[in-house]
């Protein structure tokens, strides 16, 4: 009788510690589900698909743009560094090739966000006078401003399929330079000039950060989307 005693006794302390494993579990999960909703409210711009280090940049963002009249395009801005680089790193805007440096050559993240709204602003400019669409200009930002007179002469309008002509028109120029780092499995090849899926992406990161925060930028989602 006393060793029945002793197993159910045993069994019972067993029991006591998976309820007790279970709470502490539970409590924990409650303690990071608080901290997250407490960091969401003191971060109005934050949102889980979308870097933090890129709410960071933003007031420097606003501050670049403030200066050359485009400060609108803030949340333009925010939705390219999350694709060039999520805010991490020296140039986060990855801006060094438009300055005509060797990539990555700017190592400030100030200098990279100024030389990135300088960039963005010779690219809006022209895509202005040529009368292309918007995803034309962000599409630019990635491969430059020879993709707007392109767009312009096939019909002033963006598509995949124009990116992916023009990049391989380049490709064909330098094949030796534009070969995906020789991997065929890479989801650009052979189209390796640029990211030919770039506009439309860097569009999903600004129907993001707008739907996390409608104030972050002026313009209307259907105008910054051309509709």
């Amino acid at each position: 009788m006393k060793r029945k005693h002793t197993t159910k006794q045993a069994k019972r302390n067993f029991n006591l510690v998976l309820v007790s494993i279970a709470f502490l579990f539970l409590f924990n999960l409650v303690i990071q589900l608080m901290q997250l909703q407490e960091r969401d409210e003191s971060n109005p711009f934050y949102n889980g698909s979308i870097a933090e280090e890129v709410y960071k940049y933003t007031p420097v963002l606003e501050k670049e743009l403030k200066n050359v009249n485009l400060e609108q395009y803030t949340v333009v801005l925010a939705a390219i560094m999350q694709q060039e680089s999520r805010g991490r790193g020296g140039d986060p805007m990855q801006a060094s090739e438009s300055a005509g440096l060797a990539p990555n050559s700017i190592n400030n993240p100030e200098q990279s966000i100024k030389q990135g709204v300088k960039h963005f602003k010779q690219t809006f400019d022209y895509g202005t006078k040529k009368q292309v669409d918007f995803a034309t200009v962000i599409q630019s930002y990635n491969m430059g401003m020879g993709y707007i007179d392109f767009v312009a002469q096939n019909g002033d309008k963006h598509s995949e399929e124009l990116a992916k002509e023009f990049s391989y028109i380049q490709v064909q120029k330098n094949p030796s330079l534009y070969n995906c780092g020789g991997d065929t499995n890479n989801f650009r090849y052979p189209y390796c000039y640029g990211d030919f899926s770039y506009s439309g992406k860097v569009l999903k990161n600004i129907e993001t950060l707008i739907a996390s925060n409608p104030e972050l930028s002026v313009l209307s989602e259907a105008a910054i989307l051309g509709l």
